[in-house]
């Protein structure tokens, strides 16, 4: 079984900024961590976006 979460460390889902603006199908997503406590504000992170085979921004959803 999995364990459950303990403390402020929460699931965050991070998308591409260029991508949703581009109109392509597709999107590019990745799941990571974040500590709610230290970071408050929305995450933003450069990550591989492989439908447009380069480096972009990929900003924290919902």
């Amino acid at each position: 079984m999995a364990k459950k979460a303990k403390g402020n460390r929460v699931q965050v889902i991070l998308e591409c900024t260029e991508h949703k603006a581009s109109g392509m199908p597709g999107t590019s997503r990745y799941v990571t961590t974040k500590n709610r406590k230290n970071t408050t504000e929305r995450l933003e992170l450069k990550k591989y976006n492989p439908i447009l085979k380069r480096v972009t921004i990929h900003k924290e959803i919902k």
